[in-house]
């Protein structure tokens, strides 16, 4: 039947398009599209070329596993053609029951006979290599390019470690092994940090990679054997090409399996997961088993492969066009996809950081449907130069968040714009800041901001700081949820009726709640410093702090050098202070707490308060009568000592109480003076001295 003109025009197109993308991918090591994008075009041709016979040209990609030999290598021309495998793109189970099917049918075999047996592999992704030894000795490596004909790469595969220059064992005259070259995870992290350091020293024509299959493809091809050593492989075998036949001398195998295992026994790297499996409900746990631990493997894999472990299956099955009918890959979902950026918003996460998001064209990628990715920062964005309107590659793996992984060449709008980072929060339009060696920004409004309520909240009620009894991450979602809670002194307008309506709550646990944030009132400037989360500000600053000051006004109106005269206070910290209590909402909190009742004792300014104890470490271990651990500590840091979690040489005194463990025996030991509780309070009188 005549084929119409749409038809032809389409296949056409596709053509060019799939020739592209495939130089792109297989030639120049940097593709536009992700792999799933690409399977879909060329599954669209292979429908078409089905649907009108008369469209299917010997130079279409269906035609050929894809790929060019570049100019600078030497051709080899494989002596047994490198064909590719068919893809199963059913991802549920059934894809794996429907290989077996196929496989029953075509060997015959009736309900009632046994399964088939199978070996289950990773589908790892990198790039498929050949590797010819002769005699043992490794005397070339070649790429698959287009199955036919490769592309000469020995020099740079010697420089792989896991690819063994000699063999070792009983081997045939003639063996070509073939397996995948693939870069780890990690080391493809520690190589775009190295990329990334070279640009920054402004070293020219360096780059990025998009992913480790892209990196490992690059470095292969890379005609300087030096630059391709600098650049860590690694090696799996999985099948073979040419190998002496038995009647030459050559070794008699029977199965895929054992092929597989004698690989190891000479010294060539063979993938520890690799699985025999008596039928289709052991492929399709195999595929279940590997979904779940994708993620946690050290390299990248879209799939897994399935073969039938007979050899004298293999033969009997033979081939389909460009495909062997006693294997396929078993897909898991992409991914990675492409899809078009509608807006880039800017998200205020729980500690005020500032997060640019991408708004997405939902799109199905690694399980999941994707409407939102991150963009991590603003130096991201920008080294990314993710634009409105651009299409972009979009990756999704486990439960990792989704991340914008590239701009895909060629899809800007003439009038798309660079972002920019909004330098007030777009939640509660404070001033957004940037500190110095930091990639991050952040909204100072800590105690105002709407974003970070609940955060603030269960900081200021935590044991270290106010100590609110009964104020836990539960009670605070229901009190934000509710609107009842904004800002910390609403905390302490709370009454018995409405706690008592909450979901969980009742009479009693309202009234404990109330009496915790009365008791709570009691409480001491350098807790009540760090219950205010500022920046920078921990327990240890906090007391510097009010020490130095002895009083909250004097630190609120301290400047940046008056700040800096605080022991361990450097600059960071300083300006993180100021400019925290330079805003004005956060000013209205404090005030509005010391209102509600929060009251601590004040003192006089470090240089005129006695420190009897500076200089001195303490140790404190066990359960003293009276005094709680940290009320004991604040007590002896308010008079200048270190208090350390472990006995040494350097250790002033040990105040042990009862249950005192291996501090009391070490101190013992070292003949370090040891008091009680009653010997603390006269250490603090300057009764008793060290």
């Amino acid at each position: 039947m005549p084929v119409p003109a749409a038809a032809q025009q389409r296949a056409d197109a596709l053509r060019e398009r799939l020739h592209h993308h495939a130089h792109r991918y297989y030639v120049l090591d940097a593709p536009e599209i992700p792999d799933a994008e690409y399977d879909k075009l060329f599954q669209e041709l292979q429908a078409l070329e089905s649907a009108y016979p008369e469209l299917l040209t010997p130079d279409s990609p269906t035609q050929r596993v894809g790929g060019h030999v570049l100019d600078g290598f030497a051709k080899v021309r494989h002596r047994v053609s490198m064909l590719s495998i068919r893809t199963e793109t059913d991802i549920e189970p059934s894809g794996a029951r429907s290989f077996d099917a196929r496989v029953r049918r075509e060997l015959e075999l009736g309900e009632g006979a046994p399964p088939v047996r199978y070996v289950a592999e990773l589908k790892f992704d990198g790039l498929a290599i050949n590797l010819r030894y002769e005699q043992g000795l490794l005397v070339q490596a070649a790429t698959r390019g287009d199955g036919e004909v490769g592309e000469d790469v020995t020099q740079n595969l010697r420089t792989v470690g896991q690819v063994p220059l000699r063999l070792i064992g009983d081997v045939p005259a003639v063996v070509e092994v073939r397996g995948e070259v693939y870069m780890r995870r990690d080391d493809f992290d520690r190589l775009n940090e190295l990329q990334r350091e070279k640009i920054a020293q402004g070293q020219k024509n360096e780059k990025t990679f998009v992913n480790p299959r892209n990196a490992a493809a690059g470095a292969v091809r890379q005609l300087d054997p030096a630059i391709a050593r600098q650049r860590p492989l690694s090696f799996y075998a999985y099948g073979w090409g040419e190998m002496t036949p038995p009647e030459e001398g050559g070794p008699v195998f029977t199965s895929h399996h054992e092929v597989l295992k004698t690989f190891g026994d000479w010294g060539l790297p063979v993938s520890d997961r690799i699985r025999l499996c008596e039928g289709a409900e052991d492929l399709v746990a195999f595929h279940q088993d590997i979904g779940r631990t994708r993620d946690g493997l050290p390299f990248d894999i879209d799939g897994v492969v399935y073969k039938v472990d007979s050899l004298a299956l293999q033969r009997q099955l033979g081939f389909v066009t460009r495909e062997p009918r006693w294997a396929v890959a078993h897909k898991f979902p992409a991914q990675e996809q492409m899809t078009t950026v509608e807006a880039i918003d800017v998200f205020v996460g729980r500690t005020g950081k500032l997060t640019p998001v991408a708004r997405l064209a939902p799109v199905f990628v690694g399980g999941v449907t994707v409407s939102n990715a991150t963009l991590h920062n603003e130096d991201e964005v920008l080294r990314k130069d993710v634009r409105v309107g651009d299409q972009v590659i979009v990756r999704r793996a486990g439960d990792v968040i989704p991340e914008v992984v590239a701009v895909v060449p060629g899809s800007r709008r003439a009038d798309a714009v660079s972002f920019v980072m909004p330098r007030r929060c777009p939640v509660c339009d404070s001033e957004a800041v940037r500190e110095a060696d930091e990639a991050d920004w952040r909204c100072s409004g800590g105690l105002f901001c709407d974003a970070q309520r609940k955060q603030a909240l269960l900081h200021f009620a935590q044991r270290r700081a106010l100590d609110i009894e009964g104020l836990g991450e539960k009670l605070v979602e229901q009190l934000v949820d509710e609107g009842w809670v904004r800002t910390l002194p609403d905390l302490y307008r709370l009454d018995l009726d409405r706690l008592s309506g909450l979901d969980r709550m009742g009479e009693k646990s309202a009234r404990n709640l109330l009496d915790g944030l009365e008791q709570s009132k009691a409480t001491s400037l350098p807790r009540f410093l760090f219950g205010l989360g500022i920046r920078h500000v921990g327990e240890a600053t906090a007391r510097d702090l009010a020490r130095h000051f002895g009083k909250l006004d004097g630190i609120l109106e301290a400047n940046v050098d008056q700040l800096l005269q605080v022991p361990d206070v450097g600059p960071v910290v300083a300006e993180s202070l100021h400019r925290f209590f330079a805003q004005p909402h956060n000013r209205e909190v404090i005030d509005a707490l010391r209102v509600c009742g929060v009251h601590w004792p004040e003192g006089e300014p470090a240089q005129s308060a006695p420190q009897i104890l500076a200089g001195k470490t303490v140790v404190l271990t066990g359960t003293l009568p009276t005094l709680g651990r940290d009320e004991a500590k604040e007590m002896l840091e308010a008079a200048g000592a270190k208090v350390a979690g472990s006995v040494s040489k350097k250790t002033s005194v040990v105040v042990a109480g009862t249950e005192a463990g291996s501090k009391l025996d070490k101190a013992r030991e070292l003949g370090i003076l040891i008091i009680d509780e009653a010997g603390l309070r006269d250490l603090l009188a300057g009764v008793l001295s060290v």
